[in-house]
C-alpha cells in the first residue's frame, strides 16, 4: 500500500494561496471587526494562554503517531496566526510545513504580522476546501460553533487529511453555559462529548480523545455572565459591539496573571483525569488509515 498523492488546487497570488473559486467571508459567522481584538487577546489574554497550554499537551502526545517529513499542518479559521506561532515555537524537533487558512483577508493580513515568515497563508472557505489528502494535521480552534453546517465542514476536512492524519478541535462546551456572550460572539451551538462522538461517526473519523477544559474557571465564567447579562431586545448593533469588546478585553494585569495561573493548573491535570465539565471541549480525531490507495 502507498499513501495517495495529495491534491492542492491553490495557487500563490500576491503572498496568499487562493483556490479556483472565490471565497467570501461570512460576516454572520464571525464579524471582521473582531479580528484586531482577537490579535491582541491571542498574545496576552489568560483564556488563550490556558487553551494553548492545554492543547499543546495533547499535540505532543498524539502528533508522534503521524509519520511524514515535513509534517504538513494547517490551522483552519486560524484568525490572526497566534496558535501557529505558538506551535512553531513549541514543536521544533520535527520539520514542518505550517499554514494558516481563513476566509477573512483582514485576518490573514494580521496573521502575516504574527506568524513566522515561512508560514503559508491560505484564503479558504471551511465549507468548500477542495483539498484531497493534503494535510497531516489540521486545527479547527473555536471555529466549528460558527459554521452553518458542522458535519459538512468535517467531511471537507476528512477529505483534506492524509490517511492517518489528525484533527484537533476546540469548541465552547455544554448548552448549560449558553449566554448572551454566545449570541454576541455569533455562536450557533455549544457541544458535549456525545456530540463529538456522533459527528466523528457521521464524518467517518475516529475520535481518539474528547475532554472538557476551563473547568477551574467555569464558576467565575458563569457568575460573570450573570452579572453582566443585558436585558433582551434592547441592544443596538453599536451597543452589542461595545459589550462584546468589554467582555473580551484583557483584564487588569494583576487579575490576568492570577487567572492565567488558574488556567495553567489544568495542564497536565486535565489530561490525567477527565473533568466532569468545563466551558470548553477539546477533541482529537483521526482519519482512518484504511483509506490508503493500493
Amino acid at each position: 500500500m502507498k499513501t495517495p498523492e495529495f491534491v492542492d488546487p491553490y495557487q500563490l497570488h500576491e503572498g496568499i494561496w487562493r483556490g479556483p473559486r472565490p471565497v467570501i467571508h461570512r460576516e454572520e459567522d464571525y464579524h471582521s471587526n473582531f479580528f484586531p481584538i482577537l490579535a491582541e487577546m491571542e498574545q496576552r489574554h489568560f483564556w488563550y494562554r490556558g487553551r494553548y497550554r492545554f492543547l499543546l499537551w495533547s499535540v505532543k502526545k498524539y502528533l508522534r503517531i503521524v509519520s511524514g517529513s515535513p509534517l504538513r499542518i494547517i490551522d483552519l479559521g486560524g484568525g490572526c496566526g497566534g496558535w501557529i506561532r505558538r506551535l512553531a515555537e513549541a514543536i521544533s524537533d520535527r520539520q514542518m510545513e505550517l499554514a494558516v487558512g481563513d476566509s477573512s483577508l483582514r485576518a490573514l493580513e494580521l496573521a502575516r504580522l504574527q506568524a513566522p515568515p515561512e508560514v503559508r497563508l491560505y484564503h479558504v472557505d471551511c465549507m468548500d476546501l477542495g483539498w484531497q489528502n493534503r494535510w497531516d494535521a489540521i486545527f479547527l480552534l473555536d471555529v466549528l460553533e460558527h459554521l452553518p453546517d458542522d458535519l459538512a465542514a468535517l467531511e471537507q476536512i476528512r477529505q483534506a487529511l492524509r490517511p492517518g492524519g489528525l484533527l484537533w478541535i476546540t469548541v465552547p462546551a455544554l448548552q448549560q453555559f449558553w449566554s448572551y456572550n454566545d449570541e454576541l460572539a455569533q455562536h450557533r451551538r455549544r457541544y458535549n462529548r456525545a456530540d463529538f462522538a456522533r459527528l466523528a461517526e457521521l464524518a467517518e473519523l475516529t475520535l481518539l480523545d474528547a475532554r472538557y477544559f476551563m473547568f477551574l474557571l467555569s464558576p467565575l465564567v458563569w457568575v460573570s455572565r450573570l452579572l453582566i447579562r443585558p436585558r433582551r431586545g434592547i441592544l443596538s448593533a453599536t451597543k452589542a459591539a461595545e459589550l462584546l469588546q468589554q467582555t473580551h478585553r484583557i483584564p487588569h494585569p494583576v487579575l490576568n496573571t492570577a487567572l492565567t495561573a488558574i488556567a495553567a493548573a489544568e495542564t497536565p491535570l486535565g489530561h490525567w483525569i477527565r473533568f466532569p465539565w468545563g466551558t470548553s471541549l477539546l477533541g482529537v480525531f483521526q482519519k482512518p488509515l484504511d483509506e490508503r490507495m493500493h
